[in-house]
């Protein structure tokens, strides 16, 4: 059963972020809020991890996984930028967007889409998402927490502990998470593919 912790939005409490930091270091899975929804996440390489993710969202191999950053310099370490491709991502971020890459040999291998050998990065404007990876000192392998059967996130920590906690780690709640979901954009190939309209604006990266 999932650990809750209740923070506050604007001053998340360190010892929180760090009790929730330790169950990640140690192979837990967490429910942590961003600005689109709230997110799955577990340490880089946890396999076991993203099992646990797959179960809960009845995902398949294909599915995308993201690399949620807390800035802009870790993104080089796990992803391949074209010169144009880095000023449009760094021009938009932090903001409300998904970007699908090809991977670098730094990226975890257990989580990239097999054939295509991409992985999706983000910078989260939400301050207790940014608070908790400032905490671990590198990204969190996530997912939006988008249950089967659901057009939406789920957006409030009190019902995730409720409906799932059962199958968590521990669940972060600073009570001030969004709903709408990130715009995901591919910038994989040579062309720009929208791949779902959100909360970012994809007209910076159609033109």
């Amino acid at each position: 059963m999932a650990r809750y912790f209740d923070v506050h939005p604007d001053n998340p409490q360190p010892r929180a972020l760090g009790q929730v930091a330790t169950i990640l270091r140690d192979g837990g899975l967490v429910a942590y809020p961003t600005d689109s929804g709230y997110a799955l996440g577990c340490m880089l390489g946890n396999r076991a991890g993203l099992d646990r993710i797959r179960e809960l969202r009845h995902l398949d191999a294909r599915h995308n996984f993201t690399l949620v950053c807390s800035e802009f310099a870790q993104l080089g370490h796990y992803v391949q930028m074209s010169n144009d491709v880095f000023r449009a991502i760094k021009a938009a971020t932090p903001g409300g967007y998904t970007f699908v890459l090809k991977a670098t040999r730094e990226a975890p291998k257990v989580m990239l889409q097999p054939k295509r050998k991409t992985v999706g990065v983000r910078l989260p404007p939400h301050v207790t998402a940014l608070a908790l990876l400032h905490e671990l000192g590198e990204p969190l392998m996530s997912s939006t927490l988008l249950l089967p059967g659901e057009e939406e996130p789920m957006s409030d920590g009190w019902t995730v502990n409720d409906e799932i906690g059962h199958a968590l780690d521990a669940v972060l709640d600073s009570g001030d998470c969004g709903s709408e979901p990130t715009t995901v954009i591919d910038l994989s190939g040579d062309e720009v593919v929208i791949i779902r309209r959100g909360s970012g604006d994809p007209a910076l990266f159609e033109a």
